[in-house]
Order: C-alpha cells, then structure tokens, then sequence
C-alpha cells in the first residue's frame, strides 16, 4: 500500500501480509521490494515499460546472439517458486527431524533450498570424506596422533613411555661406551644440538 498525505517519507509504503504469524520481510517478491524501500517509484506493472524506455538509448556496439536484444540482462534460470514462496530461504528444516511443517518441507530425505557460502560445512561441496590415518586395533581407528593419544589405555600410555625411558637409558649407555669425544662435540650436545 502507499499513503504519500498521511505519512512521512520512508513510511509511505507497506505491506499488510496474509498470514501475520509466519510473516517474514523476506516474503516480498523482488519485483516489488525496489518499490517498498523507495529504490524507484514505479511498480511492477509499470517495469516493461520502464526497461524498454531506458533500452531504447542502449546502442549496440557489437553484434550479439542472444535471443532478447531490448535488454543486457545475460541468461537466467527460470525462478520456480517452491509453495509460491518468493524467498527461498525459509524451505529448510527448523530442526535434524523435524521438516518444517509451515513450507511443507518433509522431516527426512529433501533437502534444504537456502544458499550455503563454499567452504561452509553446511555445503555438500564442501563436505570432506574423513580419512584415518592409522589403527591401534580393529576398531580404535584415528585420524591425527593426538587422537591416537585420546583413544590409548592407561596401560598402553605406561608401556610407551616405560619404553621411552629404556630407550633413554639404552643411548646413554651408549654414549658412554663411547667416551671418545671431542670437546667440539660436546659443546654442541651441552647446547642441545643433536648433529655433530
């Protein structure tokens, strides 16, 4: 509706929906919300006319193929209206099971028709395959070493590290049964080094 006497500007035009309990702004058809946000005053109706107006001065500086020559508009899908819903947005689930009884969108098997960004990990596309990296039996599978870590027994965490410290004691037995180093060598173990 538009009362341009009784309301300022900005305030002009409105819209009274049908069902005011599932109302949401994004329910107005994009022909019409240049029109309600003031972008241009001219309405749907009234938008042929406009465009073959302004494509009237286009002057076409290269031959084109394309089968609509009154516009620059490239091609585009056919918009289908899911429910006559304009906003396609609202067809997803409101919960895992639930559907959405509102849009008519079942609870299992149909999926959501909302825009997801690449890389979100509500995009199909973007869902990666989860791959293991190892097994420390049949069925304690891990994908990283820190999982490996989280999925060990109390008892494997004892033998491993019983086993890093005979391994300790092994390269320091080592070490003195080979006393003959140089003090180049040494300086460079004392700082930490481990290459000669």
């Amino acid at each position: 509706y538009e009362n341009r006497v009784d309301y300022p500007f900005g305030q002009h035009r409105w819209v009274e929906p049908g069902d005011i309990h599932n109302f949401d702004s994004t329910s107005i058809p994009p022909e019409w919300h240049g029109w309600m946000t003031s972008q241009n005053d001219c309405t749907p109706a009234f938008e042929e006319d406009y465009l073959k107006e302004k494509g009237s001065h286009i002057k076409h500086m290269c031959k084109s193929n394309a089968p609509d020559k009154d516009s620059n508009v490239g091609y585009q899908e056919p918009l289908r209206n899911f429910h006559f819903l304009h906003n396609q947005t609202q067809v997803r689930s409101r919960g895992y099971g639930i559907g959405n009884p509102v849009v008519g969108l079942p609870a299992f098997g149909a999926k959501d028709a909302y825009y997801t960004q690449p890389g979100s990990p509500y995009n199909d596309a973007s869902i990666r395959p989860l791959k293991m990296i190892g097994s420390l039996d049949d069925k304690r599978h891990y994908k990283s070493e820190k999982w490996a870590d989280r999925l060990r027994t109390p008892e494997e965490k004892e033998a491993i590290k019983l086993a890093a410290e005979q391994e300790l004691l092994r390269l320091k037995e080592v070490g003195v049964a080979n006393k003959k180093i140089t003090s180049k060598a040494r300086a460079i173990r004392g700082r930490g080094g481990t290459t000669l």
